[in-house]
């Protein structure tokens, strides 16, 4: 006899199944929509390795992060010819598009600041921008010969006019920016066909962006039509950090800081903390050497002086080596970064106050060494020297006698007879004995 099913199972029985459709369409509902990504690198200042450390790094933290696209917010004065060909080899191998926005209005993109945004897949700038004078210049001051000159000229103009070309840009226009040193604002660069487009501010930029076509190196890929959600990667507080270092008036303080240090440790052995303090400016100030164009004339110079100051303390010159030193420290402070570029030298208004103080604490050392040595002694033997005392042994014409100096005794000889607590004045002290002479009585005992 069969038997009658129950009502859980009378209810599954009679209940309809959804249509697929429907299925679909609920979890496709539950599902939340991923909007398109774009990482934005903002960098403000001179192209130095840090600054390649930092984009070089961002781009290809955006392709493994699965990021739409990458927006470099640019405003430089130019760079290091290293650094900036770092950054274009990192954004011409980029799996993702690397769109180089130069803004926001007043900001620009100066030598090397040119040549990234060419090589970018989508270059952009804002109004009130500009772009261009990349003639290559000699960073440690002076002048290249001409054969030299040249060479370098006809190495960046072509750089530059392969990448334009690679890109679809004008090369002869980005050729002018090497030669002629060319510049243009934003309105120019796009009638010259040097960038894509203009956008006043970043979300003008992506709108602009939307389902746009981009080559990349050996692909063709197309922008998200939808709204694109911006992720800012901001440098890490190492890079803030190595970044204020590489500025030249930071660099320079803390050099001269670590010289400030170092002396006072040798001068007082055992102080510590000004040798402790000294050592760590001085190893910063030389780890951002590496990231600005030192002329080592001066690098050398201010070596010899520190070497000129040490020696002060262990020879006795009365002051010449001090001042040598400090001759060379100034040199040597001028010649340090002698380069035609600003952001690369340092400001006179750090350079002339920091020398002043220098040079005038040890020319103060000079002056309180020589005046301490010109001062009567105050102790040993010589401190005797012109002190008065009370004769207590008559001291005859061929004897000697004895006199009280300070509440001592002392064996005395004199040329004038002294009678017992006569006044005497010590004019010499040889061989612990005291020579006087007669001096006027004074209120007190001695």
């Amino acid at each position: 006899m069969p038997r009658r099913p129950t009502n859980r199972r009378r209810f599954m029985q009679e209940t309809p199944k959804p249509p697929l459709g429907s299925l679909l369409l609920i979890i496709v509902l539950a599902v939340p929509a991923v909007s398109a990504t774009v990482d934005r690198l903002t960098w403000e200042g001179p192209i130095t390795p840090i600054a390649a450390e930092y984009l070089a790094g961002g781009i290809t933290r955006a392709a493994a992060e699965g990021a739409t696209a990458v927006v470099i917010q640019l405003d430089t004065p130019g760079g290091l010819d290293s650094s900036m060909r770092d950054i274009i080899k990192a954004v011409l191998a980029s799996a993702v598009p690397v769109v180089v926005w130069v803004g926001p209005g007043g900001s620009r993109a100066a030598s090397a600041g040119a040549f990234i945004t060419v090589a970018a897949h989508v270059a952009a700038m804002a109004p009130g921008t500009n772009i261009g004078s990349a003639s290559p210049v000699q960073m440690m001051g002076g002048a290249m010969d001409s054969t030299m000159a040249h060479k370098v000229e006809n190495d960046a103009a072509a750089y530059i006019a392969s990448i334009a070309a690679q890109r679809g840009r004008n090369p002869e226009t980005s050729r002018l920016f090497v030669t002629e040193a060319l510049n243009l604002t934003a309105a120019q660069a796009l009638a010259e066909d040097v960038i894509d487009l203009m956008a006043p501010t970043l979300p003008a930029l992506l709108d602009s962006l939307r389902g746009r076509t981009v080559v990349l190196d050996r692909d063709v890929t197309t922008l998200p039509a939808e709204t694109m959600t911006v992720r800012s990667r901001p440098p890490g507080a190492r890079q803030k950090f190595l970044k204020t270092l590489a500025n030249p008036n930071v660099a320079y303080f803390l050099l001269m800081l670590g010289i400030y240090g170092l002396f006072f440790e040798f001068s007082n052995p055992g102080a510590i903390a000004p040798g402790i303090i000294g050592g760590i400016c001085l190893l910063l100030a030389l780890f951002a050497f590496q990231a600005l164009p030192v002329d080592y004339s001066g690098a050398a110079l201010i070596l010899l002086g520190v070497v000129l100051l040490i020696l002060e303390i262990k020879i006795t010159s009365h002051g010449a080596l001090s001042i040598g030193g400090v001759a060379a420290l100034v040199l040597g402070s001028l010649m340090l970064f002698a380069s035609p570029e600003p952001w690369a030298r340092v400001s006179l208004r750090v350079m002339i106050p920091t020398l002043a103080a220098f040079a005038g604490f040890f020319l103060l050392c000079v002056w309180l060494a020589v005046r301490a040595q010109r001062r009567p002694a105050t102790t040993g033997l010589q401190a005797l020297v012109g002190e008065t005392g009370r004769v207590v042994v008559p001291i005859g014409p061929a004897g000697a006698g004895k006199v009280v100096v300070h509440g001592e005794i002392w064996h005395a000889e004199s040329p004038i007879p002294l009678a017992k607590d006569a006044t005497a004045r010590v004019v010499a002290v040889a061989e612990r004995i005291v020579r006087v002479e007669p001096a006027e009585p004074r209120t007190g005992k001695p």
